[in-house]
């Protein structure tokens, strides 16, 4: 990939039963997929029109007791050096840097607070189109849940050069924080409801039929947690919800 520094460049499902993942985001995103051998495990690549968006991995023997859950890959020209500057901001780099043979070298990391990313050079010259905010079945929105938004905007914007892109006040919940990263909005930084609610990173997925979306969540076993709901200047609709394996997505 030749993504630039900080732009997110793929997501990645963690669960115990691919298949029934499968199940649910077929008819919730119209996802279609192909399957890669890997040492251990098939790994899962989900299509949008043909185009590689997301992936889903068997949870590894380590982590059986972590429920299912999505992660983001953001893109950097030198996975070592970033992951060395995790740590010297006050992260945790918890995989360190390795190779995937023909697909790139990543870190597992996570941050002052809590949530966890990865760090992502891909092998192939092709850019990612997992973050494409306006086609369905892509990702269009990354949001941090945190504990100090302060902070937290400070590691990310020293890491990738995020920057403060203004925020909402939403009243007793805090502001919600948007971020922008070369002058587009990528995502949005906001308080955890609860005192001690681990942050995490959430994600919206673009869908062409919002209703249709809710409609197929429900019949695939999901639930729906709000939604739809108008977003401000009628910028569209929003649906939060849990798939039947209990993860977020929007």
């Amino acid at each position: 990939m030749t993504e630039s520094e900080g732009t997110p460049v793929w997501y990645e499902f963690m669960t115990q039963d691919p298949t029934a993942a499968q199940a649910f985001y077929t008819p919730v995103l119209g996802w279609s997929y192909e399957t890669m051998a890997m040492p251990g495990a098939d790994y899962i690549v989900a299509l949008a029109d043909g185009h590689p968006v997301a992936g889903f991995m068997p949870t590894p023997d380590h982590a059986q007791t972590m429920p299912a859950m999505w992660f983001v890959y953001i893109g950097v020209r030198d996975v070592d050096a970033s992951a060395k500057k995790v740590g010297s901001l006050g992260g945790r780099v918890e995989v360190e840097p390795t190779d995937i043979p023909g697909v790139g070298r990543f870190a597992f990391c996570t941050d002052p607070q809590g949530a966890h990313f990865y760090l992502m050079r891909g092998d192939s010259d092709q850019d990612s189109t997992a973050f494409a905010p306006e086609q369905p079945g892509h990702a269009c929105w990354n949001e941090l849940v945190t504990s100090d938004q302060t902070a937290a905007l400070a590691f990310y914007k020293d890491l990738f050069g995020w920057e403060h892109g203004g925020a909402m006040p939403m009243g007793p919940a805090g502001d919600y924080t948007f971020i922008n990263h070369h002058g587009a909005m990528i995502g949005a930084v906001m308080d955890a409801p609860e005192r001690d609610t681990k942050p995490y990173w959430n994600f919206a997925f673009q869908v062409a039929d919002i209703d249709a979306a809710k409609s197929a969540i429900e019949t695939a076993g999901g639930t729906i947690r709000m939604g739809p709901m108008n977003l401000p200047d009628d910028k569209g609709w929003i649906i939060q919800a849990n798939d039947p394996q209990g993860a977020r997505l929007m």
